[in-house]
Parts: C-alpha cells; structure tokens; sequence
C-alpha cells in the first residue's frame, strides 16, 4: 500500500495547472468524469432544500390596508368617498386625506379592491397593500 502522507505531500506541492493535468490523465485513466462526484455531493443538499420547499408554504395574504398615496385634483371628491368607505365625520376625513393616510386597515380582499375602486374613481391615487 502507498505510503499516504506522503502522497498528500506530493500533491500538495502541484501548481493549479499540474493538478489540472492530473485530473485530466485520471478521468482517462478510470474512465470517470470530475463533475459526476461534485455532482452527487451537491445533490443530498439539493434534495433537502426541495424537500424543505413545500413545507414552508407561502401564507397567502388575507388582511389588507389602503393607504391614499396622492389626493389628485378632486380633494373634496376624495373626501366624499373617504367619508363614505370610513364613516368618519366631515374635519376627520378632511385631514385623513390632507394627511394622505392609511384609511382602511386588515380588511379582505374584496373591501380593498372597493375601496382602490371608488378612491380612483373620486381622482386619488391609492396604495393597497
């Protein structure tokens, strides 16, 4: 059997190009390809991280907030609508709007397509997150 230290000795002494050579003249040699085992060793981790994928499902987004982004030309359309998505008094509204602030918040789907809907309608622009 081969002495191993000193085969590690040797091989550690090669330069980036002999080692190069040497992989080379292996894979002829045994018939084997470098990639293959690079190759298998990555797929455990591969496999894993496929594995791990459909356990963390994305949780699908059920709450959701409206937020006025830009008043737009019509401030007293926007108010109206404001009013009326909200149920909030006249002087509340107003400096909602002038505040451009979040106006709804945790409603479904639904509530905030309506509310973006009746918003632009009015001339706002809205954020729905």
């Amino acid at each position: 059997m081969a002495d191993l230290d000193k085969l590690v000795q040797d091989l550690s002494s090669l330069t980036l190009l002999e080692a190069a050579e040497l992989t080379k003249k292996l894979e002829e040699a045994w018939g084997v390809s470098a990639a293959a085992p690079m190759a298998m060793g990555m797929m455990p981790g591969m496999m894993a991280g496929a594995a791990a994928a459909p356990a963390e499902e994305v949780e699908e987004q059920t709450e959701f907030s409206v937020k006025l982004k830009d008043i737009g030309p019509k401030k007293i359309e926007v108010i109206k609508a404001v009013r009326t998505l909200t149920n909030l008094g006249l002087k509340e509204a107003k400096d909602a709007v002038e505040g451009l602030a979040v106006l709804m918040e945790g409603v479904t789907k639904e509530q905030a397509a309506d509310a973006k809907k009746a918003l632009e309608e009015a001339g706002a622009v809205v954020e729905v997150k």
